[in-house]
């Protein structure tokens, strides 16, 4: 029988950072991944280190909701220092670049709507500037001739998800953790002094497990009685041909679902949420009306992008939860057993969500408080 102090389940950005602090601080660690460190959201997300409040979410719930999610806000925002400092740490580029964010308007009211959000983050610390047309222009001459308006987020920017996993993983396994690959959990069971694991390698015996399985946390935490108003949402993200230097900065539209970015080798990456489909057996398949959907809502934004063809679209599972606050903590009822989770926006969120759930696993008092940031503190 395999024996660990902890037991991480989900390889993803917090299942691994998360492994990785705590064998630096000495625990004996297993991170069970079910199929390739990074494969799902962590690395097949668009690469885009969020701060601000996401627009569509600000307009559809409401200031009440927007209030509610501040300490979220603030996590965010210790996440991202933390992102700044992690190539050095990890000793490999991984294409961290915060050259801020922009909310397009095109019209009146959702400059409004951007005015009345940024307000609320500044509450959180969060500095939103509004821009008016010929201000925004200025600072992003390749948008399009009918916007009028914006918010820019100086801290926002992008990062390499296709890097960030296997370098993570790689300190990780530095550090002295173990990561098993293709290793689904099947069972959990409490037992006296932690938890039996049944997994596809064998029983694990942990004096503590960290549910940090993404949009298969519920499953897993069903295992154990816990029931998680969290689940997996089929998401797609399309890349262009390599184009001239065109877009320095992450742009969102007020008018639609978008964010796009460019990367190093100039390439564009095209997402914001537009759905995928499932097949019959659960795999995965873009659905083409949403492809171009997407790519005519950037080039409505930037024009240029008009001219770049698409060379690549792909697929993951993203968890979401109703009211987009994390799951961070001790389950009720079940000592021990810590769910590390931040939906929607967890790439983002991922360096802070593994730090503070270290930190509850070793005992010690987290660098935010929980309480008004978690779900389970309610």
């Amino acid at each position: 029988m395999m024996k660990a102090d902890v037991a991480v389940i989900g390889g993803g950005i917090a299942g691994l950072m998360c492994a990785w602090n705590l064998a630096e601080d000495g625990a004996d660690v297993i991170l069970l991944e079910a199929g390739e460190r990074g494969a799902q959201a962590s690395g097949a997300n668009a690469g885009s280190i969020h701060l601000q409040l996401q627009y569509p979410e600000f307009v559809a719930y409401g200031e009440g909701w927007a209030r509610a999610y501040i300490p979220a806000l603030r996590m965010l925002s210790e996440s991202l220092t933390l992102w700044q400092g992690l190539s050095d740490r990890v000793g490999e580029d991984l294409g961290v670049g915060l050259a801020g964010g922009l909310v397009v308007a095109r019209t009146d009211a959702q400059v409004r709507a951007i005015k009345a959000k940024a307000r609320i983050e500044a509450e959180a610390g969060v500095e939103t500037q509004i821009l008016g047309g010929n201000e925004l222009r200025a600072v992003a001459p390749y948008l399009a001739a009918d916007a009028i308006g914006g918010g820019f987020c100086a801290r926002e920017g992008k990062a390499n998800p296709l890097r960030a996993s296997p370098a993570i993983a790689a300190a990780a396994t530095r550090a002295g953790a173990r990561i098993l690959r293709h290793t689904p959990v099947t069972g959990i069971e409490g037992v006296p002094g932690g938890y039996l694991l049944q997994t596809g390698a064998g029983p694990l015996r942990a004096g503590r497990v960290v549910n940090a399985a993404g949009a298969a946390a519920g499953k897993v935490a069903a295992m154990l009685g816990v029931a998680l108003d969290i689940g997996g949402f089929p998401l797609q993200v399309t890349v262009t041909e390599p184009v001239a230097p065109l877009i320095p900065h992450l742009v969102y539209s007020a008018a639609g679902k978008l964010s796009l970015k460019q990367v190093a080798n100039g390439g564009l990456v095209i997402g914001g949420g537009w759905a995928s489909g499932v097949r019959v057996n659960g795999d995965l398949a873009p659905i083409p009306a949403n492809i171009t959907g997407n790519m005519a809502m950037a080039a409505g934004v930037v024009p240029a992008t008009a001219a770049a063809r698409a060379i690549r679209t792909w697929t993951a599972w993203v968890n979401g939860t109703p009211d987009w606050r994390p799951i961070l903590g001790e389950a009720p009822g079940r000592p021990g057993f810590f769910l590390a989770l931040f939906p929607w926006v967890g790439f983002s969120a991922g360096p802070m969500t593994a730090r503070i759930t270290a930190d509850l696993v070793l005992g010690r008092k987290p660098v935010l408080p929980l309480k008004g940031l978690s779900a389970l503190m309610d």
